[in-house]
């Protein structure tokens, strides 16, 4: 028997989503152990002292930590579906596409939605240049890698089921439509894909975490905006 999967995660973390979707992407069952993002657990902080942050893939008595780690893990680790691409140059050029997303992407798409008034223009300014560069990755091409989802279409996640949400939420738009066509398709072919849908969050489940959380959020932008 091979040893159980487990994923420490949150039903609102798209980091936790892209572990959940690999998993799915490869076929492997796993279990998803809810965490509380404001009480950390001592499951969670006994697996990952560095961090303290989901989501930590369980497999049998290894833990592994942190969402592009544990993609590379899972596409090694298991069986199915190769998630990155075969050749070197490719898988070379989906890491630094992956670097993009949380280096380059990540922080200023949270900012320019959760942050108001000049700083927030600034930031969408700042993004939106940014997103030209992938508007342009995408052009000609379903997903990241082709016609089928793998690895850089799940590192994106964050401009499928959450990008929808955040808007909804703040009442923000940023990634608009007319400036951005190939990416807003991606987002619907991503979203509706028939092997991910065991993992997609509940849409109104994450607005609803969302809302309720909304000060917490701005707060967290606003420190965040000034480091």
């Amino acid at each position: 028997m091979s040893p159980p999967v487990r994923i420490i995660g949150h039903f609102a973390s798209a980091f936790a989503h892209r572990v959940e979707a690999a998993l799915c992407l490869k076929g492997v069952p796993y279990e998803l152990i809810q965490e509380d993002l404001f009480n950390k657990s001592e499951l969670l902080l006994t697996n990952n002292p560095v961090h303290k942050k989901v989501p930590v893939l369980l497999h049998g008595d290894h833990a592994i930590c942190e969402s592009l780690v544990i993609l590379e893990y899972v596409d090694e680790a298991f069986d199915g579906q190769p998630l990155l691409p075969i050749d070197s140059y490719d898988r070379a050029m989906a890491r630094f596409w992956a670097d993009f997303m949380d280096n380059k992407l990540l922080k200023l798409f949270w900012l320019a939605h959760w942050t108001e008034g000049e700083v927030q223009k600034g930031l969408a300014k700042e993004l939106k240049e940014n997103l030209a560069l992938l508007e342009a990755q995408l052009r000609g091409k379903r997903f990241f890698g082709g016609d089928t989802v793998s690895y850089l279409d799940v590192v994106y996640c964050w401009f499928g089921p959450w990008l929808n949400v955040v808007e909804e939420v703040t009442g923000v738009t940023v990634v608009d439509e007319s400036e951005y066509p190939a990416l807003r398709q991606w987002e619907k072919d991503y979203n509706s894909c028939e092997a991910l849908k065991p993992c997609m969050p509940d849409k109104d489940q994450v607005v609803a975490y969302y809302t309720e959380n909304v000060e917490r959020y701005k707060m967290y932008a606003n420190a965040w905006a000034q480091q």
